[in-house]
């Protein structure tokens, strides 16, 4: 499935949730996407072998690659947004990459999410910056050794507690803080456009390695909103992305009658 010379995925964790998740992605498939992507799917940082069989097996079965997949980013229903910048919460993040390196070896995903974290009083933020460099860094060693590249997402203010990083500008500081050569801004067209970002300029001018298409507001499929969704994936285009662009919106109806934006 393309749009605009771009091919497009699945995002399983926001699209064709009318299906328990397990049948999300040969739902994916049966809709035309040959790609799909997914937030960490275990409840725990370190799932069982057992249930890591069970992702694999769905992941073939539906005859679709995993193009991205989401770090473990504590609980996310719940509120978290990340863990690495926490102190108290390293060994959690280190047992993930572990996991996350045996998925990538069996599904050959290269590209991995991973979100910073919200602003703790218990730590002074220089010590959560720190961590949280720390926390990128080994992560990125960790699936480098595959030719794997770790993905920085800035979030929407105001929807994510105190995150961060808000816009590319803060998401570049951290690469240059960590200093390795597999790491990428998450170019995701709904944080980045409700935050004020100018989408075409920051197409046009910041490397990317991968990106995530909903409208705003809303947070909808393309169309459903203001922003300049089509313009800027030429811009991308021109600008020499050739990676795919996810899906990652909130269907305003059913997923099959969202996609009716393709057309």
């Amino acid at each position: 499935m393309e749009y605009r010379g771009h091919e497009l995925s699945a995002n399983v964790s926001m699209l064709f949730t009318e299906l328990p998740y397990p049948e999300r992605f040969a739902a994916a498939a049966q809709a035309g996407f040959r790609v799909v992507e997914s937030w960490w799917p275990f409840a725990v940082p370190d799932p069982s072998a057992a249930e890591i069989d069970d992702f694999v097996r769905t992941v073939r079965g539906a005859g679709v690659t995993l193009g991205a997949l989401n770090f473990y980013g504590g609980d996310i229903a719940g509120g978290e947004r990340g863990v690495a910048s926490h102190p108290d919460r390293q060994e959690e993040l280190a047992a993930n990459v572990s996991a996350m390196v045996g998925i990538a070896e069996r599904t050959g995903c290269r590209l991995f999410n991973l979100l910073y974290g919200q602003l703790d009083d218990r730590w002074l933020p220089d010590e959560q910056a720190k961590t949280a460099l720390d926390a990128i860094r080994s992560a990125a060693a960790g699936v480098g050794a595959l030719g794997g590249t770790v993905l920085i997402e800035p979030l929407t203010e105001g929807l994510n507690g105190r995150y961060p990083l808000l816009t590319a500008d803060d998401v570049l500081a951290v690469i240059r803080g960590v200093d390795a050569d597999n790491l990428s801004l998450l170019f995701d067209t709904f944080h980045l456009g409700s935050n004020g970002v100018d989408l075409l300029a920051t197409a046009a001018s910041v490397p990317v390695a991968h990106v995530q298409l909903a409208d705003s507001p809303g947070r909808g499929e393309p169309g459903s909103g203001s922003l300049p969704i089509a313009a800027t994936l030429d811009a991308l285009k021109a600008a020499g992305y050739q990676g795919v662009a996810a899906c990652e919106y909130k269907p305003t109806t059913d997923t099959l009658t969202s996609l009716a934006w393709l057309d």
